[in-house]
């Protein structure tokens, strides 16, 4: 791994007033896993997406193999090698596997006919040349989201991708996944492909990468050998300060039940079961981790309690109160709050601004509205307020939410949400997408918000932050919780076993 094969010299990138890289330089060795790291808002998916032929660099050169090269569209980027697989992955659910990764790029017969059946023979010899196994005549919307990454990978290698980008690859997978995932780019990487890995997981990039380079506000703080540096070092670097992974928690206090889910029975959206005779019970001053393997049914009890599904028998009760197949509105008023799972579809209206997505349960009520007209001055207060708070970048509440990157999309989210002080907080993936330093801000806020004796129930597929965070711990497995325990009691172990339908009894 001698030979540079990518060379960014001084690239500059200024979005208006905002400077996203500033002047920053970063080589690439042939066959190196090499990771990006940095805040939200950094400038690494950036300084890719110049690389990648999506953005326009303001200043700075590109070398690929030691030659000049000027990438104006994607479709340069991959006639030159390079291919890339964003966070919020660019497939059309009701095409097949085959279809979306030919599109663009469609072989025929006699050049008329589409030649499907090669294609796909081509898809499955790249399959068993480099591990990522698809069926390539299933359609997107029937397969997982960990087989529509491989998907992905796939699509950029039958491209003839030897420069192979990654945005936030786990930020969407299971554990089991994740662990897929290692071996397959493990695997590219031994046959010669280059990997460029953007990230803010610290044992992803010790697990994976061979070099870093931390980005910190556009500018370049250092490239480092990650056999030889900490995960402490990493997050220094990054934020510039030490980050707590672990906190002290008091235990709770004054507790008094808060919501009762007894005997819930929902149906996923195909009508099949997802929650079959589901109990749950949430305290005040606690938080409530729910454990399981991605597609157990977690998502439907999201959606349950926040008026998104309705149940097919059981019962839904806060304070006592039957709640059962309330709207989204009336449960609003009923001060649950939640940071949904998928936040573009779910938790924001991209083509809105920051400040309207921080308002939008709330704009009929004072001070945002007055006779019936929305009052900007005090809408963009709010939003100022909730930006410096919560870190969010680029600090503009005037701007596009669909400029974010996925960081801080999934940050104007928990400033809204918290804001509202509610009761009841359902947390879904809340620090997804997120680094360290956010990840350690919006730790404190949930324990902060336990601490004012609100309860939270948190539905990670991360199992540090489940034990972490938790105070109780139920795992779900077929949409039934099958055992809970105490935080204290847990360990990864003990909580994957159960996760995959184990027993801890011989």
């Amino acid at each position: 791994m001698s030979e540079v094969i990518v060379e960014l010299k001084n690239i500059t990138k200024r979005f208006g007033s905002f400077l996203a890289n500033d002047n920053l330089s970063l080589s690439i060795k042939k066959g190196e896993i090499h990771a990006l790291l940095g805040e939200n808002g950094a400038g690494k998916s950036t300084l890719m997406n110049i690389l990648y032929g999506l953005v326009s660099p303001t200043s700075g050169e590109i070398f690929l193999h030691g030659k000049k090269v000027e990438i104006k569209n994607s479709l340069q980027a991959i006639s030159l090698g390079i291919g890339m697989v964003h966070q919020h992955f660019m497939l059309i659910e009701t095409f097949t596997v085959t279809e979306n990764i030919v599109l663009g790029r469609e072989t025929s017969r006699y050049g008329l006919l589409l030649d499907l059946p090669q294609a796909e023979h081509a898809i499955q010899k790249i399959s068993a040349e480099f591990g990522p196994a698809v069926n390539p005549r299933a359609k997107i919307s029937e397969i997982s989201v960990g087989m529509q990454q491989r998907v992905e990978i796939i699509k950029a290698l039958y491209h003839q991708a030897e420069i192979l980008i990654l945005d936030e690859p786990t930020a969407v997978l299971t554990p089991l996944e994740i662990e897929e995932f290692g071996k397959i780019i493990k695997r590219l990487s031994s046959l010669g492909k280059t990997i460029i890995i953007i990230t803010h997981k610290l044992k992803e990039i010790k697990a994976l990468a061979d070099r870093c380079t931390i980005i910190c506000k556009g500018k370049l703080v250092d490239t480092v050998e990650v056999a030889q540096t900490s995960e402490q070092e990493l997050a220094y670097k990054m934020v510039g300060r030490k980050v707590e992974f672990k906190f002290n928690k008091t235990p709770p206090s004054s507790q008094k039940k808060i919501l009762s889910l007894q005997n819930i029975v929902a149906l996923n959206k195909r009508g099949l079961p997802a929650l079959q005779n589901l109990s749950i019970e949430l305290y005040t001053g606690e938080i409530l981790g729910i454990a399981g393997i991605d597609g157990n049914g977690q998502s439907e009890l999201a959606e349950i309690l926040t008026g998104l599904r309705a149940i097919e028998s059981g019962k839904i009760e806060k304070n006592g109160e039957d709640i059962t197949n309330k709207s989204p509105a009336n449960l609003f008023l009923k001060k649950i709050s939640s940071i949904p799972e998928d936040r573009q579809k779910r938790g924001l209206v991209l083509d809105f601004s920051v400040a309207e997505n921080m308002i939008l349960q709330t704009h009929h009520l004072p001070p945002f509205s007055r006779l019936g007209f929305l009052q900007k001055d005090q809408i963009e207060k709010h939003a100022l307020q909730l930006i410096e708070r919560f870190d969010v970048r680029p600090p503009q509440a005037d701007g596009l939410t669909s400029a974010l990157s996925g960081g801080n999309q999934q940050k104007v989210i928990i400033a809204r949400e918290l804001s509202h002080d509610p009761d009841i907080l359902i947390a879904v993936q809340p620090t997804r997408g997120l680094d360290v330093g956010a990840i350690e801000y919006v730790h404190r806020a949930l324990i902060a918000l336990r601490s004012q004796g609100k309860a939270i129930l948190l539905i990670s597929l991360e199992l540090d932050e489940i034990i972490n965070l938790s105070d109780k711990i139920a795992v779900i497995f077929d949409g039934k919780i099958v055992a809970n325990m105490d935080a204290l009691d847990a360990d990864e172990k003990k909580i994957g076993l159960l996760m995959a339908g184990g027993s801890l009894h011989a």
